[in-house]
């Protein structure tokens, strides 16, 4: 069992001259329940090497079991500290792909064309897609089959408006996932603001906030047993 990890490589949250990047939690969870469950995991950015961390994820009142377990795993920190570039991997190298949240990619990855791609032929393939808190805004500009939006139509979650609201970035995000997938034809669904809340529709799993992160990881996983 391989599975593919891409993270952002985007560190400007909008023009508040503050940093963002990549959610610790949203990575650390799925990481270990992968590599618990014996995968061998592939981590891959954008620009390759050290993805930028969101130094608020780093935070004493977010850190977990896991984030714990990360801060005290070499091995890890140097597989987050060199990750391939996005442009080098490819879907059939891979059983799954996963992408952590955090503001980051809503910049770069949503508009990756590398990444549109290597989602579509993902889905191609019917191979299981998974997507937790921001990240599921990566999927705005990818296409089904028949070119219309993968998403349309189909039940899936993201961070929510009232969340966004609460972290106050609703004006400095380039969208919202809520109001961008409603917009596409989503059937856009969410739980109480920082509960756990997964979809899946298919192949397509997607997770509404970090507190969601490992339970993607897991229905990955299952949907892996059971092909």
């Amino acid at each position: 069992m391989k599975i593919l990890m891409v993270l952002t490589s985007h560190d400007k949250l909008g023009n508040t001259g503050k940093k963002t990047g990549f959610w610790l939690e949203e990575f650390a969870a799925p990481y270990y329940a992968f590599t618990d469950a014996g995968a061998e995991v592939v981590l891959a950015s954008p620009a390759g090497g050290q993805p930028p961390l969101d130094p608020k994820s780093d935070l004493a009142e977010f850190q977990t079991a896991l984030t714990h377990r990360f801060k005290a795993d070499p091995a890890a920190q140097q597989a987050l500290a060199t990750t391939v570039k996005l442009d080098t991997v490819t879907q059939d190298q891979f059983d799954t792909v996963f992408y952590p949240g955090g503001h980051g990619p809503l910049w770069d990855l949503a508009e990756s064309t590398q990444s549109i791609q290597l989602i579509e032929s993902f889905d191609r393939a019917g191979k299981p897609i998974g997507f937790v808190c921001h990240a599921p805004g990566v999927l705005r500009h990818v296409t089904a089959a028949d070119g219309q939006p993968l998403i349309k139509g189909r039940q899936v979650t993201g961070f929510t408006n009232g969340e966004e609201a609460a972290v106050e970035l609703t004006d400095v995000v380039p969208f919202l996932i809520e109001d961008e997938f409603k917009a596409l034809g989503a059937d856009y669904q969410k739980g109480p603001d920082w509960v756990p809340f997964v979809l899946e529709d298919g192949n397509l799993i997607t997770g509404q906030n970090p507190a969601s992160s490992e339970a993607v990881a897991n229905a990955l996983l299952k949907q892996l047993q059971r092909q």
